[in-house]
C-alpha cells in the first residue's frame, strides 16, 4: 500500500501560489523518498517493497531529490501529485 499525505502543497512562505512556479513530485518519487529517507530503508530493501527493480529505484530517488533540492534553492512550490 502507498503512502498518502495529508497535504499536497509546500511551498515558499509569504508568496501567493498563484504567484509561484512548481514542481510536481510523482507518487512513487513520494513513495520512495519516504521508503529511503524517512523509514531508513537501504535501496534494494525499498525497491523490493515498490516492487521495482532497484536500478528503477534509484531514478525515482534521484529524480525527486532533484525536484525537492530545485524547489528549495529556487523558491519554487511542490506539488505533490495524487495517483
Amino acid at each position: 500500500m502507498r503512502f498518502q499525505p495529508n497535504v499536497y502543497y509546500f511551498k515558499p512562505q509569504g508568496i501567493p501560489l498563484r504567484e509561484l512556479e512548481e514542481v510536481v513530485l510523482l507518487p512513487d518519487e513520494l513513495e520512495a523518498i519516504k521508503l529511503y529517507e524517512v523509514d531508513g530503508l537501504e535501496q534494494i530493501e525499498a525497491s523490493e517493497k515498490m516492487k521495482i527493480s532497484q536500478p528503477t529505484f534509484a531514478r525515482l530517488l534521484g529524480s525527486a531529490n532533484k525536484k525537492i533540492a530545485e524547489a528549495i534553492i529556487k523558491g519554487k512550490a511542490i506539488k505533490i501529485e495524487e495517483k
